[in-house]
């Protein structure tokens, strides 16, 4: 029986849910019923990216000392807070009983103390933690930002641009509180169930086998709370990646100009109406999960504290124990649930977020296809002649059935232009764009100064080869900073003499904010001839010794044309060039011409020579108007 040495008090009732939607059996498929089971895609995800609790641990290895130091924090704050429900002990079975004032001001002064001690010691906890943490998905979003940077066009080519921007935003975003909450939550749950489950066990050793019960079905219904969890988690990360790639495709300045020309506003709408529909779903299921096992859990927690007040006056196993002993022990018990849940949670969390560390893992270990070398070879700008030699280039593309370039060989001095032509799909941007090594060839060598290029850093690369693409690109920022873009050492004295040389000079000064325009998104505040004038007025701000010209006059008028061309005409002495030909003018200043067909160069030589040999190339020149007299509106055959 229990000793009556002190009024009754109503001991503190657990306010514990577990089943709350932050708790295990907050996330998971609708209603939690039925058989954990793994989505075909997220096992196929796991698969690609096996995701191991030392790899997720590795990311805080840089922060291990002040991890040790939260550990130290959270073990300190738990002990000293186990002291309250003795303190309360004291006051009930001692202080009251026998007006004793000095024990109870001590006792009541040492709760105030416990209090502002563990508070002061969470606040730098937490703060310690919690620069750990967004240190921690820092590091994180700029390894894979990084790591992406370094992936050839390839990879670009295949993968939605809304999938990247969903990895990098929504993934890495959703691992958050993983990252920046497990190790505190492990630590400080762990320390306080062991310390108040000792606490407990002091007390009174019968009683705490009666709470610790309710251990095993606890962690059982949790792991199948996580594992429905991991599922859920997996479908509304790629429904979010959906929705990313369909706000890029539908609502960028290239497509709403394509919605509105096409009409197709409806649909397009109806598209995202009905991918945001399934989140709604996803979202709801997500909630519901476990809630009806979770409840269960809840008339558990609940039936304890009286099944102990049963035991208490049963005297088989109350052994003598004192209210105040009683008291103290279901305020133990009622705080034991919270951190037992908690710990239970960190496997939840753990276990649903695997989908997410796969999908991050997945981009930080695709392979670099074209990376640099170990061991570079010096090449400094100034000293570069500028030679490029293509010795038995070939090239496939990643599962095309066929080769983009077969055996070639072809050679261009230094200081002179050559002419890439040919039909479409013949490999002339191919080979141009091995150049600046956006490929390597499958087989052969491309030499630049007789150093293979894949024995060059691709900084030094980037300073000596320069490319002007078809598809101009213009940051949504100001002309003079999509110029020193190229440059940012540039002076505005070396920005403007650039515009000049591209013939765009004229153009910025005469409006209202002259440099300081912004270009708008994509630079659509600029007309298409603009915009091309100054993506070569970029390039040529970084002066390369070697230029990649993918028909950069193609999107100019006659009269623009002419003007640009002539200042190529310029830039290009002394600076080898190669150029990709659509139309005849363009080959009328080059040194040299080399005819591609089926990815094989089956023709090449001066201009002249071509013409005079009846070959490919006077039969393109044939097909596009009378030999000799190619004029800018010229179209080669084919191309």
């Amino acid at each position: 029986m229990v000793t009556t040495s002190s009024p009754t008090l109503s001991p503190p009732v657990p306010t514990t849910t577990p089943g709350n939607p932050g708790g295990p059996g907050g996330r998971g498929p609708r209603g939690g019923r039925g058989p954990a089971r793994t989505d075909p895609a997220d096992r196929e995800q796991l698969r690609r990216s096996p995701v191991s609790l030392g790899r997720i641990a590795s990311l805080f290895a840089p922060h291990r000392w002040q991890v040790a130091l939260v550990v130290v924090l959270i073990v300190a704050s738990s002990v000293v807070s186990l002291a309250t429900p003795f303190l309360v002990r004291t006051v009930i079975d001692d202080a009251l009983p026998h007006a004793d004032v000095r024990l109870l001001a001590l006792a009541v002064a040492g709760m105030v103390a416990v209090a502002a001690t563990t508070s002061l010691l969470g606040v730098v906890q937490t703060w310690i933690s919690t620069g750990v943490g967004q240190q921690v998905m820092h590091r994180l979003r700029t390894s894979v930002f990084t790591h992406l940077q370094r992936q050839s066009m390839d990879f670009f080519t295949r993968t939605r641009g809304g999938e990247i921007t969903s990895r990098l935003t929504n993934d890495i975003g959703g691992m958050q509180s993983v990252v920046t909450s497990t190790a505190t939550s492990l630590a400080s749950n762990a320390t306080t169930v062991v310390g108040t489950a000792v606490a407990m066990a002091a007390l009174s050793w019968r009683l705490s086998l009666l709470t610790l019960v309710v251990l095993p079905p606890a962690v059982w219904l949790t792991r199948r709370v996580a594992l429905l969890r991991r599922s859920i988690t997996s479908a509304q990360q790629r429904r979010l990646a959906d929705l990313q790639h369909q706000v890029e495709e539908s609502l960028s300045v290239s497509g709403a100009l394509l919605t509105k020309t096409l009409g197709t506003a409806d649909a397009q709408a109806q598209r995202f109406a009905a991918t945001s529909a399934e989140l709604v779903d996803l979202e709801v299921r997500s909630s519901l999960a476990g809630r009806w096992r979770m409840a269960t859990m809840n008339v558990v927690f609940a039936a304890i504290p009286a099944a102990i007040y049963l035991a208490a006056g049963l005297p088989v196993t109350s052994g003598g124990m004192t209210v105040g002993t009683l008291v103290a022990f279901t305020a133990l018990q009622a705080a034991i649930f919270r951190p037992l849940m908690g710990l239970l949670d960190v496997g939840v969390q753990l276990t649903a977020s695997m989908a997410l560390f796969s999908r991050v893992f997945e981009y930080l270990d695709l392979a670099v296809d074209i990376a640099d070398p170990e061991h570079p070879v010096p090449m400094e700008a100034a000293r570069v002649r500028g030679e490029v030699r293509f010795e038995g280039v070939s090239f496939t593309y990643p599962g095309a059935d066929r080769s983009a370039l077969s055996d070639v060989d072809v050679v261009v001095p230094a200081g002179t232009s050559l002419a890439l032509v040919g039909a479409t799909g013949s490999g002339k941007s191919t080979l141009a764009s091995l150049v600046a090594r956006l490929h390597d060839p499958t087989h052969g060598r491309v030499l630049l100064d007789g150093v293979d290029l894949r024995e060059v850093s691709l900084a030094a690369l980037a300073s000596v080869v320069g490319v002007v693409s078809q598809e101009t690109y213009l940051l949504h920022a100001t002309v003079r900073e999509n110029l020193r873009h190229a440059r940012p050492s540039a002076t505005d004295a070396e920005v403007e003499q650039a515009a000049r040389r591209a013939q765009v000079h004229d153009v910025i000064a005469a409006l209202p904010d002259g440099y300081d325009t912004l270009v708008g998104a994509r630079g659509h505040r600029f007309s298409g001839g603009e915009q091309q004038r100054i993506a070569i007025a970029r390039t040529l701000l970084r002066d390369p010794k070697v230029l990649v010209l993918d028909e950069a006059t193609s999107a100019l008028d006659n009269t623009t044309e002419r003007a640009v061309q002539a200042a190529l005409d310029e830039v290009r002495r002394g600076r080898t060039t190669i150029m990709i030909a659509h139309r005849l003018s363009t080959t009328a200043g080059a040194d040299r011409i080399a005819v591609l067909d089926g990815g094989r160069v089956v023709e090449q030589g001066p201009r002249a020579e071509l013409l005079a040999s009846g070959g490919a190339f006077a039969a393109l020149v044939a097909a596009g108007g009378a030999p000799g007299r190619a004029q800018s509106g010229e179209v080669l055959a084919l191309a």
